[in-house]
């Protein structure tokens, strides 16, 4: 698009559409946040749950769900 159509963003009309816009960074919340903790494992299974690639901390979670039976 030419810069020659793009709209004057410093008008009242733009300044007031700005002002009223609500400003929103980062991903939204979620319903059921997490707790950060340390937890010590051994190398192997650390490993194991890590070459299964990402997302292997949520699957980690889900294992302990399952074995819980939560």
């Amino acid at each position: 698009m030419p810069d020659g159509d793009l709209p004057d963003l410093s008008t009242p009309y733009w300044a007031e559409r700005f002002a009223k816009a609500e400003v929103t960074r980062g991903r939204p919340k979620a319903a059921v946040t997490k707790v950060s903790t340390t937890l010590r494992l051994d190398p192997d299974i650390l490993a194991a749950y890590r070459a299964t690639g990402p997302g292997w901390q949520g699957r980690i979670n889900a294992d302990l769900r399952r074995a819980l039976g939560l």
